[in-house]
């Protein structure tokens, strides 16, 4: 029965996409037999040529598949395996997050980070989830995505229209993978590209990580007493 219901959800979602969508892509994510493609978490003394090499798959396609600049890893790190797949979350299959949730994160995170690394792609659904757990934040996807006041929205896709382009299979793959608990961000609340950023708020949290163009930060009170390799607390440089 389990099995039933995913394929039924991955039909309609495969319906949904179908005509913006190309094939090639839409299949990555709604396989008949109720499968999405493999991530892989990178562990420590993990090289992008030995995954490469463990999965038989090509590290240029590998390379390509993340959208990486480099063959440079680190632990934690998501990636995509080209030619691989795993079984839909079972929340997914179970109903228990709607399409219209899942598709709406999908579109924020294609409208924010596409081009971006697959797992820096995870980590801004990451900050949409870590957003509901939090006290500051409402309590549900669309109420984070559409949060405003003062006539700001949160979020500048909502506010240009960017969020109503349509994802492409590596944005609704990073949304499983957040919906499913990857959190690359390391429990991050903002994100933020520093080039980019006008509010100068912004640029006194506490950073956390960064991923591609992103920096991760969170709030001062929830500051972590670690930082990943290569990252400090406070401004970016």
């Amino acid at each position: 029965m389990e099995n039933y219901k995913g394929l039924v959800w991955l039909g309609v979602l495969v319906l949904f996409l179908g005509q913006a969508v190309p094939a090639r892509a839409a299949t990555e994510v709604s396989l008949a037999g109720g499968e999405v493609q493999l991530t892989y978490t990178v562990q420590p003394g993990d090289t992008l040529s030995g995954i490469a090499q463990a999965y038989g798959v090509d590290l240029d396609k590998l390379i390509a598949a993340n959208r990486l600049d480099s063959d440079l890893i680190h632990p934690g790190d998501l990636l995509l395996v080209p030619g691989h797949f795993e079984p839909v979350p079972a929340f997914v299959s179970r109903g228990e997050v709607g399409r219209s949730d899942l598709m709406l994160l999908a579109r924020l995170i294609y409208a924010e980070a596409r081009g971006e690394p697959f797992s820096g792609q995870v980590a801004v659904g990451a900050v949409i989830i870590n957003r509901m757990a939090s006290p500051l934040f409402p309590k549900s996807i669309r109420a984070v995505i559409m949060q405003h006041s003062g006539g700001s929205y949160q979020f500048q896709p909502v506010a240009d229209g960017a969020i109503d382009l349509t994802p492409d299979a590596s944005a609704i793959r990073a949304a499983i993978s957040a919906l499913n608990g990857r959190d690359p961000s390391h429990g991050a609340l903002y994100f933020y590209n520093p080039v980019q950023a006008q509010d100068p708020w912004i640029r006194t949290l506490p950073v956390i990580t960064r991923i591609g163009n992103h920096l991760f930060a969170t709030e001062r009170s929830a500051a972590p007493t670690f930082f990943p390799e290569g990252v400090t607390a406070g401004l970016p440089a």
